[in-house]
């Protein structure tokens, strides 16, 4: 299976750059003004890709008053809200979409969606989308992933509440329809989410198990588990974004502001960087340094003849010295040569008789 997936000029993989999204979702609070302002910030803050959601409330399910299509969590954001009435609200109108994709190239942001069933997979295609993702609450549509499948355009797929075996019937389902390039990504589905419920270290299990490129759909505050999450090995990083968790929009409770996107972006790419390679020993950076370790010196002077004590040499920084392995075998020896205070020990110093006695 492919390793290394292009989405738009981006490489993402294992090894390479983390790869971030800022998901817009319903954000942009029924404003196509607050929606392009969110690309312009999410762009200045260093993301590589926005994200959209595109449906409809009737795309996604019905309206009705029955129990089952009304949210009774009550520990949700969106306690005692019905299902049609939030997805109407939160939905990015799809008559938007052109503008939003033409301010992301404008950018330099790719922008691509999350379709929500097949009519929004056709509308998307005539937009020319670079990649699709399926949400988690979707991984399940598998007609909608073998429409998306058919594209031939990489598929990220959320993995929240997912079986292993509910993820293997999805990425099986794309496969068989011709996809090549998935990603899959690890996925708490609360909002918010609990950072205890992340469970990152799936991660690593997750590229061995799946045998693709894995990221991770972040849904809990702040930016923690994002950089906890590259340093397991995660390529990608989606994360919701808002202009001000203030300002009422559907979701913005648990997205985070532009500045902390910014230092998200940028800790991601330090955790990266920091992961470097397996090596025992000093980087080439570190060469340079070592001049300034530790070593014998005399710290009063000694003349010819005399011998080393405790009282006229120490180990001490720098490392013009000899090692300061040596330290305890040179005391009671005597030198061949006087030696002033403060300089550099040297066993040639030491007379011959006396390195010979010491084997």
């Amino acid at each position: 299976m492919i390793k290394k997936i292009k989405i738009g000029k981006h490489l993402v993989g294992n090894g390479l750059p983390p790869f971030i999204i800022a998901e817009m979702s319903g954000n942009h609070g029924g404003s196509l003004k607050r929606a392009l302002k969110i690309v312009d910030s999410v762009a200045k803050a260093g993301a590589h890709a926005v994200k959209l959601q595109t449906y409809t409330a009737d795309t996604i399910t019905l309206k009705s008053n029955r129990r089952e299509f009304v949210i009774n969590d009550k520990k949700s954001i969106w306690y005692g809200r019905n299902l049609y009435d939030l997805y109407d609200q939160a939905h990015t109108p799809w008559e938007w979409h052109e503008e939003i994709f033409k301010r992301a190239k404008q950018n330099n942001l790719i922008c691509f969606s999350s379709p929500f069933d097949e009519t929004a997979v056709d509308f998307l295609e005539k937009l020319k989308v670079p990649a699709y993702k399926i949400a988690s609450f979707e991984i399940n549509h598998i007609p909608l992933i073998q429409k998306v499948a058919l594209t031939g355009k990489p598929i990220i797929i959320s993995t929240g509440m997912a079986s292993e075996k509910e993820i293997r019937v999805a990425v099986k389902a794309a496969r068989d329809k011709g996809a090549k390039k998935i990603i899959l990504l690890k996925c708490t589905s609360e909002y918010p989410a609990s950072v205890k419920d992340s469970n990152l270290v799936t991660i690593p299990h997750m590229i061995k198990k799946f045998d693709c490129p894995i990221g991770l759909s972040d849904h809990s505050e702040g930016i923690g588990a994002p950089i906890t999450a590259i340093a397991l090995g995660a390529c990608m990083i989606e994360k919701h974004v808002t202009l001000d968790k203030k300002d009422g929009a559907v979701d913005s409770k648990f997205s985070i502001e532009i500045s902390e996107f910014q230092s998200m972006v940028k800790e991601c790419n330090n955790a990266w960087q920091a992961l470097g390679k397996q090596i025992i020993g000093p980087s080439k950076s570190e060469i340079k340094s070592k001049k300034y370790r530790r070593s014998i010196y005399t710290i009063k002077s000694i003349k010819k003849g005399e011998l080393i004590s405790y009282k006229n040499i120490k180990v001490i920084r720098p490392a013009n010295g000899s090692h300061p392995k040596y330290f305890h075998s040179l005391i009671g020896k005597k030198i061949n040569k006087s030696i002033g205070a403060n300089m550099p020990m040297k066993l040639i110093y030491i007379d011959r008789h006396e390195k010979k006695s010491k084997k």
